[in-house]
């Protein structure tokens, strides 16, 4: 693992003046202002981004309502990863709820790969709930021209709703709901799928009250559905702007008073986490991965029924199977991601600017993961494959701040025609359909792609901090208020760095550092998981709070991130 480079982020103090001044607990204040915030930000919903302010969104919702008023046929075309899948059950929620003939269809990422393409066509076209006669795509469809194509030449119609990034053309839909289309004027560019078809839902219900087909405030309260959008956002690691927090902190609002969906409290029970003190990591690291899993390891309308499920049984009954595909979808990653990690240790290039691995019977639907962990070990953009059909490798990659992924894919597109058959992605993250007999080429030719657009040989990482924590709120009420805060993408939680003696330190499990720390005649519990190298008696740790809760009694813990001998 690369030792980061450990950095405190500056708090401008007018901010922190500022928002103290407007009744802002004081530590809040300073990682606000650190974070760029000057005043409270929206809590409520009076003060969400009006729907009106995306393009087609009206026109959107327009359609829906003629086409729900002809009692037309609909269906949702949706993503495989947990954004899509919450962004197809609000639609279908929503749709059903404002008297809609709706049912969906989610690709088989094994088989028909992302989004609407011709072949996802066939299959509406075959649907058990009969043939549709309009498709909405959600978190998918702006890259979808042969799709789109497909399905009006079928004789369907179809509106999109995404939020990716467009290319230089677009598909032939009645409607494109999208904040990064060019000309959009929404001013959050950051909704997740689910965010967008939130505000879809919201025009049609407009749309159906205008025409009196609903009492003036009346129709489904969409409220009920901000659960989801707040898993769907979170999962996604959008950005979360002022407009993402409000709409997650009204959906974990609903969720710890228990006003939650009935497949996400299942999720909640099988996850062994308790949605009275849900947070954005319960989201992210609890809920998300089991709904993803079904994506990546078998087939994700295992995990949008589990969304719609109303029978608490039933739903139960879907969440641990739901849990049973995410511990099998662990162990893969752990046997792929050691085997990687053997590999390369064993050739050069984990020692080069780049990671490039494949192993056979790897499976396609883990090696995001695995790239991930090897970006995050080795510091440095991975890619990771598996095989796919024929001799032909299935790739996937994560990046770092310093070198655009897509970009580094394209440049070698360029330098080495023929061997790279697709790709596609952004900066962060991309994937791709690679020759197998032109691995090693591509491997070197990426790696010089690394260095061209990074610029240099190798990257360090870095680690911001929110400097030192005042020793009076190193307590448990603090870890609390902390944690019901909105932390995630854009708005990272806090860490904190302190110089601390260590009394006490042993190995969990062969495998967590569980340690006795004293700070200031101050003694505090810590642990620092996955770490097994014993500290030296002083260190300087980046840490964070958690609250412990044993034997009726909780305490204030230190989950440490970072440790090492204090100067």
């Amino acid at each position: 693992m690369v030792r980061p480079l450990i950095l405190a982020r500056d708090a401008d103090p007018v901010r922190t003046r500022a928002l103290v001044a407007a009744g802002v607990h004081p530590l809040l204040a300073r990682l606000w202002a650190a974070r760029g915030l000057d005043q409270t930000g929206p809590t409520e919903w009076a003060a969400l981004i009006p729907p009106n302010r995306l393009t087609h969104v009206d026109r959107a919702g327009q359609l829906l309502a003629d086409a729900i008023q002809a009692d037309r046929r609909l269906l949702i075309v949706a993503d495989y990863d947990c954004d899509g899948a919450t962004a197809c059950a609000v639609a279908v929620r929503a749709l059903r709820a404002m008297g809609a003939q709706v049912d969906f269809l989610v690709p088989n990422r094994f088989e028909t790969g992302y989004g609407l393409s011709p072949a996802v066509v066939e299959l509406a076209l075959r649907h058990p709930a009969g043939r549709p006669d309009l498709l909405v795509t959600v978190d998918n469809g702006i890259a979808s021209i042969e799709g789109v194509a497909a399905a009006r030449a079928a004789g369907i119609e179809v509106i999109v709703t995404d939020h990716h990034l467009p290319g230089p053309a677009l598909p032939d839909a009645l409607a494109i709901v999208n904040p990064n289309q060019a000309g959009c004027g929404f001013p959050s560019k950051h909704l997740a799928g689910v965010g967008v078809i939130f505000y879809v839902m919201l025009a049609l219900r407009a749309a159906l009250r205008a025409r009196g087909a609903l009492p003036p405030r009346g129709g489904p309260k969409l409220e009920t559905y901000a659960d989801l959008v707040a898993l769907g956002t979170v999962a996604d690691v959008v950005r979360l702007d002022a407009n993402n927090r409000l709409l997650v902190g009204q959906g974990l609002r609903r969720i710890r008073q228990g006003r939650m969906q009935v497949g996400l409290a299942a999720l909640f029970e099988v996850a062994g986490r308790n949605p009275a003190r849900a947070g954005t990591d319960d989201l992210g690291f609890a809920l998300g991965p089991r709904i993803n899993a079904a994506g990546r390891m078998a087939d994700m309308s295992l995990g949008i029924h589990c969304l719609l499920e109303d029978d608490p049984a039933r739903a139960l009954e879907l969440a641990k199977a739901l849990d049973g595909i995410n511990r099998e979808r662990r162990a893969r990653e752990t046997i792929m991601r050691e085997e990687a990690l053997a590999h390369l240790d064993t050739h050069a290039q984990a020692r080069a600017a780049s990671v490039c691995v494949w192993q056979p019977g790897w499976h396609p639907g883990v090696i995001g993961l695995v790239a991930s962990r090897l970006k995050e070990t080795y510091w440095r953009p991975a890619l990771a494959f598996a095989p796919d059909d024929g001799d032909t490798l299935r790739g996937s990659g994560r990046s770092i701040p310093e070198v655009h992924l897509r970009d580094a894919l394209d440049l070698v597109s360029k330098r080495l025609p023929g061997a790279i058959l697709q790709f596609g992605g952004h900066a962060m993250a991309a994937g791709l359909t690679l020759r197998t007999a032109a691995f090693d080429d591509f491997s070197r030719h990426f790696d010089d792609a690394v260095r061209t657009l990074g610029a240099r040989e190798s990257f360090e990482p870095r680690l911001d901090t929110d400097g030192s924590l005042e020793p009076d709120y190193m307590t448990a009420e603090t870890a609390s208020l902390l944690a019901d805060q909105i932390w995630g993408a854009g708005f990272p939680p806090p860490l904190f760095q302190d110089r601390f003696r260590v009394l006490h330190q042993r190995l969990l499990k062969d495998t967590h550092l569980k340690l006795f720390l004293e700070r200031d005649g101050q003694r505090l519990d810590a642990v620092w998981f996955n770490h097994a190298e014993p500290l030296p008696d002083l260190i300087e740790a980046v840490y964070r709070l958690d609250c412990n809760t044993w034997g009726g009694r909780t305490s204030v813990q230190l989950l440490i991130e970072d440790a090492r001998e204090a100067a």
